[in-house]
C-alpha cells in the first residue's frame, strides 16, 4: 500500500508511477505520478508526511488544479483490516468554485478505487486495465 508504484495495479485512473527518493520508503519518500482526468494525462507530485507502518500514512499530493493532505490509517479487525482515510482538499483558481462537485466526485472515485484494491489484494481481480 505504501509504495505508490503499485497504485497502477488497482487504480484505471493511474497510468504510471516513479519514485524520486532513493531508498526505502518511509516518512519523506516522494512519487510522481501521472493520472487522467477527464481524458487528459496529470502530473501529480506525492510526498509522505507520516510512515508508520503498518498503522499509518499521510501524504501530500499536489496537483495543477488542487493541494491534498491526507491519511490513511489502518486497523486489525477479525478476518483482515479495516483501512479508513481522511483528505483535506484544497482546490486552486477558478477550481475553487466548484468545490462541493469535485469533492463529491473524488469521494466516489476513492471509494470505487479502495474497492479495486480490495478486490486486487483478495485476488479477485487481476491487474485493471489503464484508462485512455
Amino acid at each position: 500500500m505504501a509504495d505508490e508504484r503499485n497504485e497502477p495495479c488497482y487504480n484505471p485512473r493511474i497510468l504510471r508511477v516513479h519514485k524520486l527518493t532513493p531508498g526505502p520508503i518511509g516518512q519523506g519518500t516522494r512519487f510522481r505520478a501521472e493520472t487522467t482526468t477527464m481524458g487528459r494525462a496529470a502530473g501529480i507530485a506525492i510526498r509522505y508526511t507520516a510512515y508508520q507502518r503498518p498503522r499509518r500514512l499521510g501524504s501530500s499530493i499536489r496537483m495543477s488544479a488542487a493541494d491534498i493532505q491526507g491519511t490513511l490509517t489502518f486497523d486489525p479487525i477479525d478476518g483482515g483490516t479495516r483501512m479508513g482515510w481522511l483528505w483535506d482538499l484544497r482546490l486552486r483558481g477558478w477550481y475553487r468554485l466548484l468545490t462541493p462537485v469535485i469533492a463529491r466526485s473524488g469521494q466516489r472515485l476513492e471509494q470505487a478505487s479502495w474497492a479495486s484494491l480490495k478486490q486486487y489484494l483478495e485476488g479477485q481481480r487481476d491487474r485493471v486495465p489503464q484508462q485512455r
